[in-house]
């Protein structure tokens, strides 16, 4: 096994899902793991906490700091992202300006919000053009990170992945829409249950950000990875829930129209409608280098993906059945 003792990551965003499941990876994998946020959320140790502010300069310096390796898994909800003061492309640019002339790695966890709705089969070398204005502002963002990379002397390596979902992971489309009535014995199937989607395991795509940097020294100054994940029907990742459970459980239909109309007055929901077009349209990130450096065998089987995120989301009244079935 390789010693990683000697190596140091900063994960910015230690409180996030793709934050905490990339903590978890890197610190399991033996490096020295620092974790910035505002406060210590993350249900682990293993990390040096740094507390601060993602706006403020000098507690972003303070961050990277003798980390040979920064990931930037640092987020906003959907309706701050195009705040002209403190959206993401001013966040971005403190970890920008704190990573000047360091010569480190940043590793971004990027998204498919780059390409258009029409964009079904996603490589690292398709042209991005964006159907959303958060897809405007992704691609503003990684196109100055590799400006920055290139003027200021440090690696960008960029790794997307489409929706992804974990146990104990909240906020996720798997959470907060699929499984959002579990505790009611309901499913909910998002769109029309035949369209292709891609999703990530946050544990495999964690180890994923890993990889990456064990490789960093053999990749160029900027490299834009797509991870594959898994592709499958609606009614595919509905079946492998029911699979899953101790009793079949009824499937409901998301009902949009409650979000389109809640749009005209919310503007969180405003943005989710417009994502919609990711249920309408099937995409399939496909790269034969990252699949390369991952090996044949990475990833976890999804029938145990799909399990370990549903139990992780079921009452305990649904617990106590499973674990009364696994008894018999």
């Amino acid at each position: 096994m390789t010693d990683n003792s000697n190596q140091t990551v900063a994960i910015l965003g230690i409180n996030g899902r793709i934050g905490q499941f990339a903590a978890k990876a890197f610190i399991d994998a033996g490096w020295q793991v620092k974790g910035f946020g505002r406060a210590n959320r993350a249900p682990f140790q293993g990390f040096e906490f740094v507390e601060g502010d993602a706006f403020n300069l000098k507690d972003m310096q303070r961050a990277v700091e003798g980390a040979d390796v920064v990931v930037h898994a640092l987020n906003l909800p959907y309706d701050k992202w195009a705040d002209d003061e403190k959206g993401a492309v001013q966040l971005n640019r403190v970890v920008l300006e704190a990573m000047k002339g360091s010569g480190k790695t940043l590793l971004f966890a990027g998204n498919i919000y780059n390409y258009g709705a029409k964009d079904h089969k996603l490589t690292p070398d398709l042209p991005q053009h964006p159907a959303t204005d958060k897809g405007e502002i992704r691609v503003q963002m990684e196109q100055e990170m590799v400006d920055a990379g290139r003027t200021h002397n440090f690696q960008v390596l960029i790794i997307r992945a489409s929706d992804f979902f974990g146990p104990d992971a909240t906020g996720s489309w798997f959470d907060l829409a699929i499984g959002r009535e579990f505790n009611k014995g309901k499913i909910t199937r998002i769109c029309d249950g035949k369209t292709l989607h891609s999703w990530a395991y946050l544990p495999d795509l964690g180890r994923v950000f890993e990889k990456i940097a064990g490789h960093r020294d053999q990749l160029g100054a900027y490299e834009n990875f797509h991870f594959a994940g898994y592709r499958v029907t609606g009614d595919q990742l509905i079946a492998t829930i029911q699979a899953a459970l101790p009793t079949s459980f009824k499937v409901v239909q998301l009902p949009w129209w409650v979000f389109n109309t809640m749009a005209l007055f919310n503007p969180m929901m405003r943005e989710i409608v417009k994502m919609r077009y990711l249920w309408q349209e099937p995409h399939q990130l496909v790269d034969p280098k990252l699949d390369a450096i991952l090996g044949p065998n990475f990833g976890t089987p999804f029938e145990r993906a799909v399990a370990e995120t549903t139990y992780s989301l079921l009452p305990e009244s649904e617990l106590a059945k499973l674990k009364t079935n696994l008894a018999a």
